[in-house]
C-alpha cells in the first residue's frame, strides 16, 4: 500500500467524498488543500462525451485567460530573418530557424510554445514526431502558424493557452497558480470552460461535460458540479 503523508490525509479530509462542488467553492478549496511549499499550478481536467478518433470530435482550440496562467512562458519563434525583429520586439525568448531545428532534432525542447511563419513549415514538418507528443507543434488552429509573429508572441505572453482533448477524451489545462485569489481561479476556469462549450461538435451525442476536476500540483482533485455547464 502506498504511503500517504499526514499533509495529504489532512488535505483529503477537507474534501467531502461524493460531493460535486460549485466552481466558486472549488476555487477556494483548492487553495486550502494545497500541500506544496512552492507556488503550485492549478489545473482543470475536463472529461468530455466525445470520440477523439473522429476528426470532427477531436476538440482543440485556444483561449486567453483574463488573469494569465501565472507562469512566464518561454516562446520560440521559427522564422525567416525578415521576421526576427518583430519577434524580438514582442519578447520572444528564442528566435531563429535552422539552428533551432537542429537543436530540436538533438532533443532540445526547453520551451513552452513554438510559433512559426507559414513559409518555414515545410522545414519544420520533420519535427512532428518530437513536437507532436509534447503539444509543441505549430498549428494554424491554435494561432501558432502566422505571419504576424509579434501578435502571436504577445498573445502567449498575455495568457493565451491552447487546449486539446487527449485519446481518453479528457482536456488537461493549467489555469493559474495557488497564489491567485479564488476569484481569479474561478474566472480563469470559467473562461476555459466557456471556450470548450463553444467548441462542442454537433455530432457529439449525450452529455458533453461528463466530469470536471480541479487540482493543484500533487494535491487531491476536487470534483466540480457539471450541471452548471450543461449546454
Amino acid at each position: 500500500m502506498a504511503f500517504i503523508s499526514k499533509k495529504r490525509k489532512a488535505a483529503e479530509n477537507k474534501i467531502e467524498k461524493n460531493k460535486a462542488y460549485s466552481l466558486k467553492e472549488a476555487s477556494s478549496l483548492v487553495k486550502q488543500v494545497n500541500t506544496t511549499k512552492f507556488d503550485a499550478s492549478v489545473d482543470l481536467h475536463i472529461r468530455l462525451g466525445v470520440d477523439p478518433k473522429k476528426a470532427d470530435q477531436a476538440i482543440r482550440g485556444t483561449v486567453t485567460l483574463p488573469h494569465g496562467t501565472g507562469k512566464t512562458k518561454k516562446v520560440l519563434v521559427l522564422c525567416t530573418p525578415d521576421k526576427e525583429a518583430d519577434a524580438k520586439s514582442a519578447g520572444a525568448d528564442f528566435i531563429g530557424l535552422d539552428e533551432f531545428i537542429q537543436k530540436i532534432e538533438g532533443g532540445w525542447v526547453d520551451v513552452d510554445v513554438i510559433i512559426a511563419t507559414p513559409s518555414v513549415m515545410p522545414k519544420i514538418g520533420k519535427l512532428g514526431k518530437i513536437l507532436g507528443p509534447r503539444n509543441l507543434m505549430p498549428n494554424p488552429k491554435t494561432g501558432t502558424v502566422t505571419n504576424d509573429v509579434a501578435a502571436a508572441v504577445n498573445d502567449v505572453k498575455g495568457g493565451k493557452i491552447a487546449f486539446k482533448v487527449d485519446k481518453a477524451g479528457i482536456i488537461h489545462a493549467s489555469i493559474g497558480r495557488v497564489s491567485f485569489t479564488p476569484e481569479k481561479i474561478a474566472e480563469n476556469s470559467q473562461e476555459l470552460l466557456n471556450a470548450i462549450i463553444k467548441a462542442k461538435p454537433s455530432s457529439a451525442k449525450g452529455a458533453y461535460m461528463r466530469g470536471i476536476s480541479m487540482a493543484s500540483s500533487m494535491s487531491p482533485g476536487i470534483a466540480i458540479d457539471t450541471k452548471a455547464f450543461v449546454h
